[in-house]
């Protein structure tokens, strides 16, 4: 895989990350956005590691 999409994933992984953090210390966590966010993360480590 190159390296800049390699990166490029890497980057998306880190702000869905941040993401997540910043929903589940809002007073009222969005459990169904924090669902899909979790999936989403999940979703492109797994294209990180199976390339």
């Amino acid at each position: 895989m190159e390296k800049a999409h390699v990166e490029a994933l890497a980057s998306k992984h880190k702000a869905l990350h941040a993401r997540i953090e910043l929903e589940e210390h809002r007073p009222h966590p969005d459990e169904d956005l924090l669902h899909r966010l979790k999936k989403q993360k999940l979703a492109l480590k797994d294209e990180m590691v199976g390339h």
